[in-house]
């Protein structure tokens, strides 16, 4: 794997980390991995993954205890969990549990978005990561979420205007024009702004493939909290739902 990229995995793992809570001394291994060792694991099924996932394919842990774990198979729950967690995190990426008995697994964008744009000088990492960030600042902010709000919280994500990053590229382009024409995002002036000041709402393919209920679950899933714990949030996707339903009965 390129350097790059096992730095962005290790840096995925490790804001996986600070957002999840740490494993009971039951779920750890008794005799830990050496740091380089787990490191590498880390990485060989990141790449792994990723690939099986630009390539809309299934895999096993079996599959998986083949390919990277034959020597430390009481080590896969652990290293398997923190791989999930950089996957869902950093990439936008859900591992989904098909079979459980037979543990097949299938790897889909979270929220259900269709967006699988793949990028990066060996095609293995998506962005969608990034368009979970926008959609969700966006919801948060009450369905529209000005251009200076919207970059100082990517700014907390070490997600800066102008400036290359390590999983997403240059996000100026993607977010104001790439995300606007593949009609995620609507990115237009602010009415009667002077001097010009910019929004952000969901644009028709968000609301088409996704619910705010989905947004404001993944919200909780990613900070250890309940969905009803953000009582506007979900006051807002219960409406949303509602409205919905009734749309389907009215045969609307």
């Amino acid at each position: 794997m390129a350097l790059r990229q096992r730095s962005s995995t290790r840096q995925g793992v490790n804001r996986a980390r600070e957002a999840r809570p740490r494993a009971s001394q039951e779920q750890e291994a008794p005799l830990p991995l050496p740091i380089d060792v787990l490191h590498m694991k880390i990485d060989e099924m990141v790449e792994f993954l990723l690939y099986k996932y630009s390539n809309k394919e299934l895999t096993t842990r079996a599959e998986m205890l083949h390919s990277f774990m034959k020597d430390h198979k009481e080590h896969f729950t652990l290293i398997f969990t923190k791989v999930c967690d950089c996957l869902y995190m950093v990439f936008g990426i859900d591992v989904k549990e098909l079979d459980p008995p037979g543990h097949i697994y299938s790897l889909v964008p979270v929220l259900g978005l269709t967006y699988n744009e793949i990028v990066g000088e060996d095609h293995s990492i998506a962005k969608t990561g990034l368009l979970v960030m926008i959609i969700s600042i966006i919801f948060r902010r009450g369905n529209r979420a000005s251009e200076e709000t919207v970059w100082l919280t990517l700014n907390r994500m070490q997600v800066f205007d102008g400036v290359e990053h390590y999983v997403y590229g240059e996000p100026r382009k993607f977010i104001t024009e790439d995300l606007v024409q593949e009609g995620y995002v609507v990115y237009h002036q602010i009415p009667d702004s002077n001097p010009a000041r910019y929004e952000f709402l969901w644009g028709p393919r968000t609301y088409a493939e996704t619910t705010k209920m989905k947004v404001l679950e993944h919200l909780a899933k990613v900070n250890n909290r309940d969905p009803w714990s953000y009582p506007s949030l979900y006051e807002d996707a219960l409406r949303e739902q509602q409205e919905a339903a009734h749309g389907r009965r009215m045969g609307c």
